[in-house]
């Protein structure tokens, strides 16, 4: 992986942390709103999913392979 690759991908790994992070806190509002709209909360939950699983993979790339 270039420098330039992993710059990119550095990037990338900070705006979805941070999406992650509004997302959280979104939910957190809805949730604690009365009368909140329980399918907009799981859809929240749901790309909150998806930004983890991304960020995941972004970090695994990152990290370079050891051999033991």
């Amino acid at each position: 992986m270039t420098k330039e690759e992993e710059r990119e991908l550095r990037a990338q790994l900070a705006r979805l942390q941070q999406e992650h992070r509004d997302l959280d806190a979104a939910i957190s509002a809805l949730q604690e709103s009365p009368g909140a709209d329980i399918i907009q909360v799981q859809r929240l939950k749901k790309r909150k999913l998806q930004l983890r699983d991304r960020i995941t993979f972004i970090e695994d790339q990152l990290t370079p392979d050891i051999i033991a």
